[in-house]
């Protein structure tokens, strides 16, 4: 792991394109694709702020109605292959994150630079199934908006529910998604392949990065992933909740940016 890196309280002020034109004889590195990889029941609006600020940005639209995460990942591949990017920077949050190890696991070859963001390792734990079950039976028996309520609320940090420019876009995006896709995704996760062993087998430049507020994939949790890829940066963002990157967008691209002018194969 290359260390810690807290990334600034305050809103740094950075102009994504200067990033890039710094020393390797002067001139601007070429970059390849961004692909980013929403999590459970998000789709490409978690990621609007990332977009607008990378000009090469592609954030996959979600995943249909797939129940496995390796069918999630052959998604992001053909729409890699439509992009036309043999090789691409792979970003992936929360269940995103998941994925991006699975796309990992089926092309190692075409992942240039990774980032798991929010996210975990772990297999499923045995009180896993249970409350996932519990968190559906919230939705079947009192509606998906009931479900949306009581599973995003602590996503996001206390300040930031509170914030008409944060909270009731994330929460559209979710509504919109529906059951049926929920259920479907919890399938997949309960369903995830093994990934220590993967893990371990990471040469990419990789950037593990979550919120200092995040109660569901919290910082020791990714400490510990760090610790495992040699090649790995961590980023803890102060105040951001596990919703990082509407919640602290301007602290994401900064470190977005950081990663991608690492050297890479």
């Amino acid at each position: 792991m290359r260390g810690l890196h807290k990334a600034p309280s305050a809103r740094p002020s950075i102009r994504i394109d200067e990033i890039f034109t710094r020393a390797n004889n002067g001139e601007s590195p070429s970059l390849s694709m961004l692909m980013l990889l929403p999590g459970l029941i998000c789709d490409a609006r978690i990621y609007a702020p990332q977009t607008a600020a990378f000009a090469d940005a592609v954030a996959v639209d979600g995943y249909g109605m797939a129940d496995s995460l390796v069918d999630m990942a052959r998604i992001a591949l053909a729409r890699a292959d439509v992009a036309g990017a043999d090789r691409f920077d792979l970003f992936g949050h929360s269940m995103g994150g998941r994925v991006a190890l699975e796309v990992y696991r089926l092309a190692p070859q075409r992942v240039r630079r990774l980032a798991l963001v929010s996210t975990g390792v772990h297999p499923v734990g045995p009180n896993e199934p249970a409350s996932r079950a519990a968190l559906q039976a919230v939705g079947h028996e009192q509606g998906f908006a009931a479900l949306v309520d009581h599973w995003l609320k602590p996503m996001v940090a206390p300040a930031n529910r509170e914030d008409p420019a944060i909270y009731p876009p994330m929460e559209a995006m979710c509504l919109a998604q529906g059951q049926a896709m929920f259920d479907a995704q919890i399938r997949a996760l309960l369903g995830r392949p093994e990934v220590a062993g993967l893990v371990a087998t990471i040469t990419c430049p990789t950037l593990v990065m979550t919120g200092e507020l995040d109660t569901w994939a919290n910082p020791d949790q990714h400490r510990a992933i760090a610790e495992l890829i040699p090649d790995a940066e961590l980023v803890i963002v102060p105040g951001a909740g596990h919703m990082i990157q509407l919640e602290a967008p301007q602290a994401v691209n900064a470190a977005i940016a950081r990663w991608r002018a690492r050297p890479a194969d």
